[in-house]
């Protein structure tokens, strides 16, 4: 039995994760894992004995970013003696030692491969006094496999399968992350299942490219079965999941969306570039004509239903007549919303060696004209849902202005952020219905009086303080517990 002493004497750990909802889900691992070694987090607003970058290789300023954050950290741990620096993610994956080059006050280098070292890695750095750089070439264990601690009460990320089979040419993730390895449907919805048990509402199924789930064990309907198995899942309200590749896209995943009530009527549908020939040098495997086509067939399915994307501005050899495609999708397939980006060299991709690069000036103006595109057909497209009625589960934090006008913020079934005139009685993780009364390209508001308020499980957890756990199993691996 740990000693009160003890208790007060654990060291104190801080996650700071960058990049996508992968590595979002990866940080709920690592602070399962060092809760499950003996570690706390840190108060808010305190120095941490241990520091952990969970880190993206994706953008072109990962690297500076990195670096500009280790060189905050130099000065903490100069003055605070015995703070760890452990760096992980697939910058981490990417960089390896070069990282303790550059950083040699970190004290742990771990890649996206062996997650699970890491408490054993604090340790050894610890006791050796000098740095450990341990990358995996390969999964060593699925990451779901591990324990987790959740950051939310009521919605849960819930990993499907790792890595990815995909050739992208501006994309590092397959390199980093490695082949597409899928787990066993029973495990998946195991997970789900001991979610909803501690109160979750909704979990958002993840995968590098979701919808190829299944090719491990050679089931080309084996998404679509997942989706309508965890929609029977009884307690489970939302069902989400990202992203699919308009590729590996077939019917049936339509068919299961429209059929099981669970599942959200939202799809976030990479596009990259609405142009066939930039699409052929991307590597993307489908063209303008099939990508439409996906959309009228959900649309037909789901005429509600809220489409997002990505599009990569200014990729190498694209003309101002690419461009132009890339703008006529954008005005045939109407997007709820786009997360655009600037093409950049990534080192170790094929797009970063090709000719045509384009020059800044002109990737910038491009990028202009699409963002004005589709800030504009987002505002039309959430105007024309005011005085519509809307259900929303309630979240935290998502409304930076929300305390000082009265309003609380929650996501409607279709991934919209509605702000809404809330009742003291109202917590993040309850279930409200109200009408939409005002409409901003980015955000809906409802500032009208609530039609229903549930409160839930989830609400009671986060108004208790509690987050959900899971276990995960170690395999074997060594427990190594905090030193004390």
């Amino acid at each position: 039995m740990e000693t009160a002493t003890q208790q007060s004497a654990a060291r104190t750990y801080r996650v700071r994760t960058y990049g996508c909802q992968m590595n979002v889900h990866d940080s709920e691992r690592l602070a399962g894992l060092l809760e499950a070694a003996g570690y706390r987090a840190a108060a808010e607003g305190d120095d941490a004995d241990v520091v952990v970058l969970n880190t993206c290789a994706v953008r072109e300023n990962a690297d500076n970013r990195l670096y500009g954050n280790l060189g905050h950290l130099r000065p903490v741990k100069d003055a605070r003696p015995g703070m760890q620096i452990a760096v992980g993610g697939c910058l981490a994956q990417k960089d390896r030692g070069e990282i303790v080059r550059r950083a040699p006050w970190v004290d742990v280098v771990f890649g996206t491969h062996n997650v699970g070292s890491l408490p054993a890695l604090l340790e050894r750095a610890r006791h050796n006094a000098e740095a450990q750089v341990e990358i995996a070439e390969a999964l060593e264990v699925f990451p779901s496999t591990l324990p987790a601690k959740r950051d939310s009460a009521y919605s849960g990320w819930v990993s499907i399968s790792v890595g990815c089979n995909n050739t992208c040419t501006f994309c590092i993730v397959p390199a980093l992350r490695g082949k597409e390895k899928d787990r066993r449907p029973g495990e998946i919805l195991a997970e789900v299942q001991a979610l909803v048990d501690q109160g979750v509402l909704e979990v958002t199924l993840l995968g590098q490219n979701v919808n190829a789930y299944g090719v491990e064990f050679r089931d080309r309907g084996a998404f679509a079965d997942l989706l309508r198995a965890a929609g029977r899942i009884e307690g489970l309200e939302r069902i989400r999941f990202t992203s699919p590749h308009p590729r590996e896209f077939t019917d049936d995943v339509v068919d299961a969306m429209a059929e099981t009530p669970a599942v959200c009527h939202q799809l976030h549908m990479p596009l990259q570039s609405g142009s066939d020939d930039v699409l052929r040098a991307m590597r993307r495997g489908y063209r303008q004509e099939r990508y439409l086509g996906i959309l009228d067939r959900v649309r037909a399915a789901m005429p509600d239903a809220a489409i997002t994307t990505d599009i990569i501005v200014g990729f190498p050899g694209e003309t101002e007549d690419d461009f132009e495609q890339t703008l006529h999708v954008v005005r045939q397939a109407r997007f709820a919303s786009a997360f655009t980006f600037q093409y950049s060299k990534r080192p170790g991709t094929s797009a970063a060696e090709m000719d045509g690069q384009v020059p800044k000036q002109v990737v910038q103006e491009r990028y202009l004209r699409l963002t004005a595109l589709q800030d504009e057909i987002s505002w039309a497209e959430n105007r024309a849902l005011i005085g519509t009625p809307v259900e929303l589960l309630v979240a935290a934090g998502e409304g930076s202005k929300d305390a000082a006008r009265g309003r609380m913020t929650g996501r409607a079934r279709d991934g919209r952020l509605v702000h809404f005139t809330a009742t003291d009685r109202v917590r993040p993780g309850d279930v409200v219905e109200t009408v939409l009364t005002q409409a901003a390209p980015h955000h809906l508001v409802a500032d009208g009086p609530l039609h229903a308020h549930r409160r839930t499980r989830a609400g009671d957890a986060f108004e208790a303080g509690t987050r959900p756990t899971t276990p995960g199993v170690l395999l074997g691996m060594p427990r190594v517990g905090a030193p004390v």
